[in-house]
């Protein structure tokens, strides 16, 4: 039976995915071609392989079966084809990240204008999400996340900077009315910023010195998203509303300009950079191998 290899990944990009909408994006295609993939190769089948409904689309017994043959079948593929990008003068394809909004914000902004100048057949696609997600069943080819959000069975390379601390700062004038905290515990008398995963998990905050650490939930008006809404925090702050609990490297251009004002700095944690992430279950694809080395020559 002649199967046509194009519909097979599509398929197996809709099970990974869990729908058409995100297959679609995952693979730079369109969620109506897709879903004419496979009801092509269902009819070829002769077997249905997803079982869709408005809200979720979750692989049938025959669809299981036939995905956990194809998945380690479609990646030596990928892996065969890859190895061609080996005979070019420089690396050519898509490198696909997943990273949480600091390393968008805080780390990649020094790395990447570089890395494109230095591959500028490479293109590069980033997408900030603050959950832990299998990079492949993302469509990814590899993630940023920090040390204790690793599996082990990844492999990882340090980037970016190799200690960051949080830090807590807020607005003169807020700190003039309010006072200005000197332990960890003055806070519970503080409007502070708050945030919370995607979880709803709430983010305490946590202060050490010398052998000493003290961890806190402080009150609040504002909680926010961890995601993009965390600049509503700093926002919120530099208009004298309360303090804001964060990366230090987020709030130092607030601190330099005098807008806002160090809180409690003696206390500001530290802790390891961050790590890029990929599985080492398969061969290294070409653009991730380039930038693998590239952020290793940067260290």
């Amino acid at each position: 039976m002649k199967v046509d290899l194009g519909d097979l990944s599509a398929f197996v990009a809709v099970a990974r995915a869990g729908g058409f909408r995100d297959a679609a994006r995952a693979t730079s295609g369109s969620a109506s071609g897709l879903s004419d993939a496979v009801r092509r190769l269902e009819a070829k089948l002769g077997v249905r392989l997803l079982n869709r409904t408005t809200r979720s689309v979750v692989p049938t017994e025959a669809g299981r079966s036939l995905l956990a043959r194809l998945d380690p079948v479609l990646n030596e593929v990928e892996s065969a084809l890859d190895v061609v990008n080996g005979f070019r003068d420089t690396p050519t394809g898509t490198l696909k990240l997943n990273v949480p909004m600091s390393a968008a914000r805080l780390v990649l902004p020094s790395i990447v204008p570089r890395f494109l100048a230095a591959y500028p057949e490479i293109r590069l696609e980033v997408i900030a999400d603050e959950s832990f997600v299998d990079v492949l069943a993302a469509g990814c080819d590899a993630g940023i996340r920090y040390e204790e959000k690793l599996e082990q069975d990844m492999v990882a390379v340090p980037i970016g900077p190799r200690v960051q601390r949080m830090a807590a700062a807020a607005a003169p004038d807020y700190l003039d009315r309010r006072g200005r905290p000197r332990h960890p515990r003055d806070l519970l008398d503080h409007a502070c910023m708050r945030a919370r995963f995607a979880s709803g998990a709430i983010i305490r905050w946590t202060f050490e010195r010398d052998s000493e650490t003290i961890t806190i939930d402080p009150p609040g008006q504002l909680l926010v998203q961890v995601g993009g809404a965390l600049d509503l925090k700093i926002d919120v702050a530099v208009a004298g509303t309360g303090i804001v609990y964060l990366f230090e490297d987020w709030l130092r251009p607030h601190i330099d300009r005098g807008e806002l004002e160090p809180v409690l700095e003696p206390w500001w944690p530290s802790f390891s950079g961050p790590y890029l992430y990929y599985p080492g279950r398969r061969l290294v694809p070409a653009p991730l191998r380039a930038f693998i080395d590239f952020i290793r020559a940067d260290q």
